[in-house]
């Protein structure tokens, strides 16, 4: 029996409308006008018997079954591409976009890209961000985001854990005299808004203390980091972060006290290109590289 297949080119207008999030964007791309769109997209929910966008005056936006679809959908059209272009022979490697943060690019990703052994097979993307885990919207193709939590239609998969520490320039360690815990008390801590952990770590360290040292707040670790890189204070840095730092001295750690390690960070992408070769390789990679983290910690800077 023959594959009973939608119109092609509904696929087509749907698909690029659900990830520009706008009929007109989609128009552009495909050298249409928003109504070819419109109508293309019409005849394919005639076609699923289903919606696939709810339009309310001039918003747009996808039902539970058009986020489904869409997620599909973006992937079986860019194999579909890369098959089309390895048939003509000389193709540029297929590319792989990944939405990250910016801490998780620049401090663990980025250093290693040198050792992922398919660079010649594929061509990676990386975008940073706030990375949504809405892939009808967010142009990736798999996303590394923050902690564990489990969302409907997506594989979640933890990949690192870590525990955190106060981390210093050597600088400003040298020049605060920081030998005791409680000497933090007296310098300028960076504040994390996203879980800022340094009553626990007090607490652990068993210095009481009724308010905390005032110290610029960040929106992430990474910023925070960065600006103690810089020399402007005290961070509470994430262990599985910073270790290329530390072992390059730019920063020294504080202290032997850590606190227990949580789930930092998850790979995500839809369940239905879970197993698509590209992403399983990358997924792959990612937990070949975390393991081979695990070795022990840098050596405590003392003095």
């Amino acid at each position: 029996m023959g594959r009973k297949l939608p119109p092609f080119a509904a696929v087509r207008a749907f698909e690029a409308a659900a990830r520009h999030m706008s009929f007109k964007a989609a128009a552009e791309e495909l050298c249409l006008s928003p109504s070819a769109i419109s109508h293309q997209i019409r005849a394919l929910e005639d076609y699923l018997d289903t919606k696939l966008f709810e339009r309310q005056g001039n918003s747009l936006a996808l039902t539970l079954t058009g986020r489904g679809y869409a997620g599909r959908l973006t992937g079986l059209l860019d194999g579909i591409a890369a098959s089309s272009d390895a048939a003509r022979g000389g193709a540029a490697p297929p590319i792989l976009r990944v939405l990250c943060t910016p801490g998780f690019a620049a401090r663990w990703m980025v250093p290693r890209m040198a050792r992922f052994a398919h660079a010649d097979a594929l061509r990676l993307r990386v975008s940073v961000g706030a990375p949504s885990t809405d892939f009808a919207t967010n142009e990736a193709d798999v996303v590394i985001h923050w902690a564990d939590s489990a969302v409907p239609g997506l594989v979640v998969d933890p990949i690192m854990t870590s525990g955190r520490y106060p981390v210093v320039s050597p600088a400003l360690k040298q020049r605060l005299g920081l030998s005791r815990p409680e000497d933090l008390l007296r310098a300028t801590l960076m504040h994390d808004e996203t879980m800022d952990m340094w009553a626990d770590w007090f607490a652990l360290a068993g210095v009481s203390s009724p308010a905390l040292p005032r110290g610029p707040a960040f929106p992430n670790c990474e910023l925070a980091t960065t600006a103690a890189e810089q020399g402007g204070g005290v961070a509470l840095a994430y262990d599985m972060m910073v270790r290329d730092t530390l072992a390059s001295g730019r920063l020294v750690r504080l202290f032997d006290q850590v606190t227990m390690p949580f789930v930092i960070y998850s790979f995500a992408c839809p369940e239905a290109r879970a197993e698509e070769p590209l992403i399983r390789t990358f997924r792959a990679w990612l937990h070949h590289e975390i393991a081979e983290d695990g070795r022990p910690r840098p050596a405590l800077v003392s003095g």
